[in-house]
This record gives structure tokens, sequence and C-alpha cells, in this order.
């Protein structure tokens, strides 16, 4: 992961940075498509390191062959990759998806828990989905960073760290009220004006914060 340091954000600034958010974008949500917290589930299993766009190509036909967590416990592996082919990383998805389902139907009677404890204990799950599905779902008040968020919160002076995990903590304790609108916001910021490369910069409602354009991955 490379980071560069840049000159933190004061307190004052961060209130600031957090109201502009919440200003720019109320009522933020996923652009991921589902019904219910299954769908919401697959859904951001299969996000990573893929687009919402591709996802939301995806899933109609895989919801409808796989429409609740049993079908999809008992889904012939081949069978199900070919739903989801298109999707980076679909070999180990796939694998993931089927274990998930089972896993509920064997410990949960079959109902996706909505605890993030109780989700990461899901194959294929970790804390960052986990927090998006309770952020998207519950309005739970966590934070996740997936690379827009990342980004947006180096390039503010919100966080130094060099992990998502550290940069969630950081952005935990500074922004500590509505993080499920800050993440959402944080997210669509960063998609579709502070991009990775050739950021909207001009007229940009955070130029005053910004501490660089330069490029963050993780």
């Amino acid at each position: 992961m490379a980071t560069k340091i840049v000159k933190q954000a004061t307190k004052i600034e961060i209130e600031q940075i957090k109201a502009l958010f919440l200003e720019h974008y109320p009522d933020s949500l996923t652009e991921l498509n589902y019904n219910n917290i299954y769908e919401l589930l697959i859904a951001v299993m299969l996000s990573a390191q893929c687009t919402d766009k591709r996802v939301n190509i995806i899933t109609p036909a895989l919801f409808e062959a796989y429409p609740t967590p049993l079908e999809l416990a008992n889904a012939d592996l081949d069978e199900l990759k070919s739903y989801i082919k298109s999707c980076s990383f679909f070999n180990n998805k796939a694998k993931n998806l089927i274990k998930m389902a089972q896993s509920v139907i064997t410990n949960y009677n079959g109902e996706i828990p909505q605890e993030r404890d109780e989700l990461v204990k899901l194959a294929g799950v970790g804390q960052k989905t986990a927090n998006v599905v309770m952020i998207e779902y519950t309005g739970a008040n966590l934070m996740a960073v997936d690379t827009h968020v990342f980004r947006v919160a180096h390039r503010l002076g919100l966080s130094n760290d060099k992990t998502a995990t550290k940069t969630e903590e950081t952005l935990t304790k500074k922004f500590k009220t509505d993080l499920h609108l800050l993440h959402q916001a944080m997210v669509l910021f960063g998609r579709y004006r502070c991009k990775a490369i050739k950021p909207e910069c001009e007229g940009c409602f955070m130029k005053q914060h910004c501490r660089t354009s330069d490029t963050f991955k993780i």
C-alpha cells in the first residue's frame, strides 16, 4: 500500500468536512441493487475488487436461480460459477457463497444474522463486508473503508494510516456519529469526483480541505 504523509485535519476541520459530506450526500445509499439482507450480503461479497455496476448486471439472474440461502447452500459449484464468471475472482467467490449459505442454514436457521460479530463468522465475509451490510441494512453507526474511502481520507488529511482497518478505526474516532452516512458519502465522492486518476478538483466542495491530489491505493 502506498501512502503519503500529509498534514492532518484539525478538530475544527474534521467537523467542517463532516458537515460538508452530510450536506452534499444527505441520504446516501449503496448503489448495489437488492431486496433483502440475503441479496445485499451476496452483492457486497461479489463487489470486492469488482464494480457495483458489474455486480448489478450479474445479480438478477443469480437471485432468481438461488432465491434463498437453502438453494444457494445446495448449489452446484460449476453452475454457480456460470452466473458470476464475469466477476473478478469468481472461483473463490463461488466457493465462499456456497459455504456462507451452508453456515447460515446450519447455524442461523436459514436467516442471515444482523450482528457484525456473527456476520464475520461466515465464509468470505470480512470486517469490511460485514460493516457495509450492517451500515446499509440496519443503519448501524459503523465505518467501512474501501479504496475510495481510503483515498479520500488521506487526501483530506483525515488519516495517515497504512491499512484499511486502521483507517476505519481513525475515521470512527474522528467522526464518531453519522458513520453510516459518511461511509457512503465518501464512497460516492471518491467514485465520481475525488477519483484516483484525474480527480475533478475544479469546483469541488472539498477543495479547501484537500491536502493532495496524489493517487492512493489499497
